[in-house]
């Protein structure tokens, strides 16, 4: 980890610790998607500008991260849903067009779309 060079940086470092507690602790949704170089030759970067879309589109507060392969290449474009409170999904296959549905189901209507799911990890919500 890089040394803190001024306050101003340790106060963002603060800022996205909290709106990590947030995730984990409070009411908040974190989307994430899978960018990694098989990700991205599945489709990964429409998925997740699909996934921005969508919420703009909705006017939806999420936060939405990427990161790199986690090993299910086979399964890209991959998107992992962390609500507080619920287990983390990893839905696979995600394409574009895919996106609205999880939107709404999953977000919206709070169910799991399980012919989707490729992942399940309980953090202790349920």
């Amino acid at each position: 980890m890089p040394k803190i060079g001024s306050i101003e940086e340790l106060r963002a470092l603060k800022e996205r610790a909290q709106k990590d507690m947030k995730v984990r602790l409070g009411s908040g949704t974190r989307i994430t998607v899978g960018l990694g170089t098989c990700g991205i030759a599945a489709g990964a970067r429409e998925t997740m500008r699909a996934v921005v879309d969508e919420l703009a589109r909705r006017e939806m507060d999420a936060t939405v991260n990427t990161v790199g392969c986690i090993g299910m290449c086979f399964n890209e474009p991959l998107v992992d849903i962390e609500q507080a409170g619920s287990p983390r999904i990893t839905y696979g296959n995600v394409t574009a067009d895919r996106v609205p549905r999880i939107i709404e189901e999953h977000l919206v209507g709070g169910k799991v779309i399980e012919e989707w799911v490729v992942g399940r990890l309980d953090t202790g919500g349920n």
